[in-house]
Formats: structure tokens, C-alpha cells, sequence
């Protein structure tokens, strides 16, 4: 996971905050990272090392190019990259042995064709690749009022310029298909430049933003997470969940990805459990089931003409009544059943503290004395000063 202080922007493309600029060891500054365990390891004599590298552009995107001009490149180093058309701007995130692994990882042949890395790049480039990235958030409110303007139903999320600043990729999100032929000619002739637009999903776009989830935690999606996995709403029944979109809906407005996290568990423990379909047949009626507790093995069951009044019952005891009304037998009712749960005592309550106000703290007003007017002494009447 990235680092608090990291996280909190950027200078130029790399991380502030553990002041290593990105180039640390472990390289947690930033998404998505893979710690180089073998960086402190020589290969044996007479192996080369692998000439392919693993660079880290805007919000995560990571590419892999060959060095084939061998340069010596290590984590943090900036260089300029092969692109379509011109050179694009990155770093170094992973060089060495683990690069062949990712490649794998991400299903990218190590001896197929990837483009290549030209050169570490100068401090013209650096200069240019700065200007273009720090004019992207006044591009982006740009782009989303001619977007407003011409109705269209999009989002745009993101923009990205390339390092030698003759192309912007603008990412966007639509629940439909979009004609934005209109649109690029607008943003051909406003921002004066390349344009790329690219449809990106709901998840995606919360993997780039980035953000805290409800838990408290910056979003799995953007730290660790690498594949999006479909989530349905039978994760949150077999967990017992309340179907609350407001609750079980992530930042990206979809189902949250945790809810898969734990579902194995729950689908293990619910097979030596009746499912929630189960009736149980009594001389008194039919009882229906209404909730399960999974890790206590406790089932509640109503009769159907008294939904109201629920009755517990453990697992094993509705196995035998199920036992029992397969070979046709019922039993009398599910209250000679019904387990009874100890009530919890009461703790009598100890104030340690001493008050239980909540102003005990405050100090008391004073009474203001300065627009009181003075009374003058009265004297009384019967007195008489004698000289």
C-alpha cells in the first residue's frame, strides 16, 4: 500500500513525502508496486541481465520496454520511451529477473516484440514532460465543459499527456456508445494537439482516481488490486448482508470487490447448513425459516399464519426435524425446540470520571459588572447630623 505521505502529490511526476523521489527500495510510494527482492543479488558469472525494464507512467499505467542500448538503468531513473507517434516520458518502477516474471504475469511474451527504451532523459525533456503535466487539470475542466456543451452523455476522468507533449489521451467513462467525432474536432482546435479518446470502466476509473474506501483504507483496486472480478448481489445474500445499495456500492458506484474477499468461507460454512428454503412440517403448521447464523449454527423459524414471533433453533436440531418429516413423521411444535439464549446482565455502570456532563470542563460565566449603574447610598431620614 502507498505511503500516507507520498500519496499527498506529486513534483513533477514523482512522489513528495519519504523525500527518496520515488526511488526507494521498495518503491511503495506509489500503485501497484513489486518489491525487487533480488536487488541486492549478483547473477552467476556469465549471465546477462535481463534487458527488458518495467516503467511507471501517470496513475499506475505501467508498460515494459528492452534496453537495447544496454544503459544502465535503475529504479527512479526518467527516461524516454518509444511511443506512436513521438517519445513518452516515465520511471523506472522494476529492472532485473522480476521484470521477466511480471511479463508472464501480465501475459507478455519476453522475447516478442516491445518497444524500446531510447534514452535517459535530459533535463529539456524533463522540462517539457513538467510543463504538459501540470497543465492537465485546467485541460480537463476545459474538455468537460465542451463535452456539457455538446449534451453528451460521458464522463471525461482523466487526461494524460504524452511525454514530448504531442498527444493527450482523455479518458471517459458512458453507460451507452458515444459519437464524440464532434467533440475532437472541438478539442483538436482548442487545445491544439493530438487527441485520443479512450473508454475506460467504472472501476477503472476508480483505479486511477484513486480514494478512501467506507473501511477507512485507500481503494484495493488502486494499491493492490490488478483484476476486476464480476460481483453479484448472491455474494451478499450467502453473507447474510442487507441488500442496501447505499452500503454495499464502492466509490466506483458498482459492488464492492471485498464482498468477494470472504465468500469462499461463508459458501464452506453454509454446506453443513439447511438452506433458507427449508420448511418444517408441525402438528401446528408449517414453520418457514427467516434468518441463519452462519458462525453460531442458529436458524430462525416463524410459522406461517405467525410471521411475527420468531423461534431459535440450532442446526442440528433442524436436521432432525427435517429427518423426521422425510419419513413422514411430524413432530408436535417447533417450541419444544427452541433454544433459549442466556440474557446478558446488566453492568452497573461506574462513572470513573467523576461528572457525566459533558460542559464539565467549561468554565463558568462571569457575571459582567460594567453596565451595572453605581446606586448612590441612601440616607435615611431619621438620621440627623448634629454639629
Amino acid at each position: 500500500m502507498a505511503c500516507t505521505n507520498c500519496s499527498t502529490g506529486t513534483d513533477g511526476g514523482a512522489p513528495k513525502g519519504c523525500k527518496n523521489n520515488g526511488t526507494c527500495g521498495t518503491d511503495s510510494c506509489n500503485k501497484l508496486t513489486v518489491f525487487d527482492w533480488l536487488s541486492n543479488m549478483s547473477l552467476p558469472q556469465g549471465q546477462e541481465p535481463f534487458d527488458c525494464v518495467e516503467v511507471r507512467f501517470k496513475n499506475g499505467r505501467k508498460e515494459f520496454y528492452r534496453n537495447t542500448e544496454k544503459l544502465p538503468l535503475s529504479i527512479g531513473d526518467i527516461v524516454a520511451t518509444e511511443s506512436s507517434p513521438g517519445h513518452d516520458i516515465g520511471i523506472i518502477s522494476l529492472s532485473g529477473e522480476l521484470v521477466k516474471i511480471q511479463m508472464k504475469k501480465k501475459h507478455v511474451d519476453p522475447k516478442g516484440e516491445v518497444p524500446k527504451v531510447y534514452r535517459k532523459a535530459s533535463q529539456k525533456d524533463i522540462d517539457i514532460w513538467s510543463d504538459s503535466r501540470a497543465k492537465e487539470e485546467k485541460v480537463k475542466v476545459k474538455a468537460r465543459e465542451l463535452a456539457i456543451s455538446l449534451k453528451l452523455e460521458m464522463k471525461i476522468s482523466d487526461i494524460e499527456f504524452q511525454g514530448d507533449a504531442s498527444k493527450a489521451t482523455f479518458y471517459y467513462t458512458a453507460n451507452d456508445r458515444v459519437d464524440f467525432r464532434q467533440l475532437i474536432k472541438e478539442f483538436a482546435q482548442e487545445f491544439k494537439i493530438r487527441i485520443e479518446m479512450k473508454q475506460v470502466g467504472f472501476r477503472q476509473e476508480a483505479a486511477r482516481l484513486g480514494g478512501i474506501g467506507s473501511c477507512g483504507r485507500e481503494l484495493c483496486c488502486s494499491t493492490w488490486l490488478t483484476d476486476f472480478r464480476s460481483v453479484n448481489t448472491a455474494a451478499a445474500r450467502y453473507q447474510q448482508l442487507s441488500l442496501n445499495p447505499q452500503k454495499l456500492a464502492g466509490q466506483c458506484g458498482k459492488l464492492k470487490c471485498c464482498l468477494n474477499y470472504e465468500l469462499d468461507t461463508y459458501l464452506d460454512a453454509l454446506k453443513s447448513i439447511p438452506d433458507m428454503d427449508t420448511k418444517l412440517y408441525t402438528e401446528k403448521g408449517t414453520a418457514v425459516c427467516q434468518k441463519i447464523d452462519i458462525f453460531k449454527e442458529l436458524m430462525w423459524f416463524s410459522y406461517e399464519n405467525q410471521s411475527s414471533q420468531w423461534h431459535i433453533l440450532s442446526v442440528k436440531q433442524v436436521k432432525e426435524i427435517i429427518e423426521s418429516n422425510k419419513e413422514k413423521k411430524k413432530v408436535l411444535a417447533i417450541e419444544d425446540f427452541v433454544i433459549e439464549q442466556p440474557k446478558a446482565n446488566a453492568e452497573n455502570y461506574q462513572n470513573v470520571v467523576g461528572q457525566d456532563s459533558l460542559t464539565r470542563f467549561d468554565k463558568p460565566k462571569k457575571k459582567s459588572t460594567k453596565n451595572k449603574k453605581r446606586t448612590k447610598p441612601t440616607i435615611s431620614k431619621n438620621v440627623i447630623k448634629k454639629k
